[in-house]
């Protein structure tokens, strides 16, 4: 199937690959806020908190999307419009072992060494990054996080400090993304910054959810706000029933292959359809997860039954979901048909240059890593377990599996895999040649020191689920990073060269 090189298209008649863009309403005087009901979800254990802005719940006069909603009661407003600057009141504050350091000094130097930040509980610090390795100045990080933690009294401190063996540290969680999600954190309607570009992930939950730099995390954590300037929002429409050999990476490979990686800089991306509304949480996670890829300040999928359904036994918190009202405006609207896509990669080295996974089945390759925060989740595990099962041999590169968190590699060794027998996925990867899971961290994603689980120390060539192939990401300059679905990666580590998974599927 050939691209098209243009990021819209003006005619209707194939959408499978492509978009084309909505008028924008036309927004007339701003009303005045006038009160609305309320959305707000109470769990049955706790008592519901006082009403916020009701701008933000309900329908509005003044029609907004989810993210102008979401910041417009953050800054307590009525309403905010794109290009306004606000300032915002930060629900959650997550920060990571490699930013801890530069954090908490911008925050003694700018407070005072005997400072206090605002809210104790409001912030979540999970060492992640470098943790498995040899490397001292690695250990220094969590060192430093850790006292930081101690001196602030900080309550969601995520340590490790037993590196021989991660399960000796009921504590540590893992990749910081996916423990969010899974510890209770994200909460639809909220506002979350981290230390990480890739904490848009937590806008699958319908909360405004962005990387900040350490100066703004400094800032928030002194004073629990941030000047945020609003992003406008374009809006991807995705429907048709989403065939069994694709998985959410392949859909968001294909949008970052339309809109480029600099299509949606500064601007929310929201996701709607009926493609979206079938997709489960850690699907949508992995949808929102790269949106920073093309640039993205956030991305937002609408709280549904779906998101309560797997809240339910994460927090008892209370939130208030909020969606885009019918007549809100949208700087551009993309469309596409699903039913028609193929798998896909995204070759050397950006995560815009999209190809046909069985156009590159002449690329010979020497490994393949499954993992990350975008595809070490317990379902990117199950889809690699199920094309394992389905091809019935053995790899033949070697092939990396990194679980996210310490859930994710207990369920690679207690959950069953569907039409397996009652094989587990640790059964089915070792009977396939694979390693063994490793411990969970973000482990050779970003590279990291020498000694890293799984880093490229030599110019190979590699298939991965990660979310960034640019020289030099996992490793070796010279390293060659195709970008996949768990369906794409395992296929390919049975051949040994990039394979469409429709060959086992």
């Amino acid at each position: 199937m050939a691209f098209n090189s243009s990021p819209f298209i003006t005619c209707k008649k194939d959408l499978g690959f492509f978009a084309f863009p909505s008028p924008s309403s036309i927004i007339g005087k701003r009303q005045k806020c006038k009160k609305t009901s309320s959305n707000k979800i109470v769990s049955v254990v706790s008592s519901p908190k006082n009403k916020r802005s009701p701008s933000a719940t309900g329908s509005t006069k003044i029609p907004m999307t989810a993210t102008e909603k979401i910041l417009a009661r953050a800054a307590e407003k009525c309403e905010v419009r794109p290009g306004e600057n606000a300032w915002a009141n930060v629900d959650v504050l997550m920060i990571n072992d490699i930013t801890c350091p530069g954090i908490s000094g911008i925050f003694k130097k700018e407070f005072g060494n005997t400072a206090k930040v605002w809210d104790r509980e409001k912030i979540v610090v999970i060492p992640d990054h470098y943790i498995f390795t040899n490397d001292e100045r690695a250990h220094r990080n969590v060192d430093i996080a850790r006292d930081f933690c101690v001196e602030q009294d900080i309550k969601y401190f995520y340590d490790i400090q037993d590196r021989s063996n991660f399960r000796a540290n009921p504590d540590y969680k893992g990749v910081c993304h996916v423990a969010l999600a899974q510890e209770g954190h994200c909460r639809p309607g909220e506002v979350l910054f981290g230390t990480d570009s890739h904490t848009t992930s937590a806008g699958a939950f319908g909360q405004f959810a962005t990387g900040v730099g350490n100066t703004d995390a400094a800032f928030v954590l002194g004073t629990g706000k941030i000047l945020l300037k609003v992003p406008p929002t374009l809006r991807f429409v995705l429907d048709g029933e989403k065939p069994s050999y694709l998985l959410a990476k392949d859909l968001i490979l294909n949008i970052i292959g339309e809109i480029s990686v600099s299509g949606a800089t500064y601007k929310t991306m929201e996701f709607v359809g009926t493609t979206i509304e079938s997709l489960s949480m850690e699907e949508r996670m992995t949808l929102c997860n790269m949106v920073i890829e093309a640039g993205g300040k956030n991305g937002i999928v609408a709280a549904d039954r779906i998101t309560y359904k797997y809240l339910e036994d994460k927090t008892s918190a209370p939130y208030e979901p909020v969606s885009s009202d019918e007549n809100a405006r949208f700087l551009a609207q993309y469309r596409f048909d699903v039913s028609n896509m193929e798998p896909l990669v995204a070759k050397p080295h950006s995560p815009d240059n999209r190809a046909l996974a069985r156009e590159c089945n002449n690329v010979k390759i020497d490994r393949v890593y499954i993992g990350s925060c975008t595809g070490g989740k317990t379902e990117d595990f199950m889809a690699a377990a199920k094309v394992f099962l389905a091809g019935g041999k053995t790899v033949k590169v070697p092939t990396f599996l990194v679980p996210a968190t310490q859930k994710v590699w207990m369920d690679l060794y207690t959950l069953e895999v569907p039409d397996s027998g009652g094989k587990t996925c640790s059964m089915i990867f070792e009977e396939a040649g694979c390693d063994p899971p490793a411990s969970p961290s973000c482990a050779a994603c970003m590279g990291g020191p020498r000694d890293t689980y799984g880093r490229l120390n030599e110019p190979q060539v590699c298939v991965s689920t990660t979310n960034r192939n640019f020289p030099g990401r996992m490793g070796h300059m010279e390293g060659q990073i195709y970008l996949a679905s768990p369906y794409t990666a395992a296929a390919s580590a049975l051949t040994g060269f990039v394979t469409d998974p429709r060959e086992f599927l």
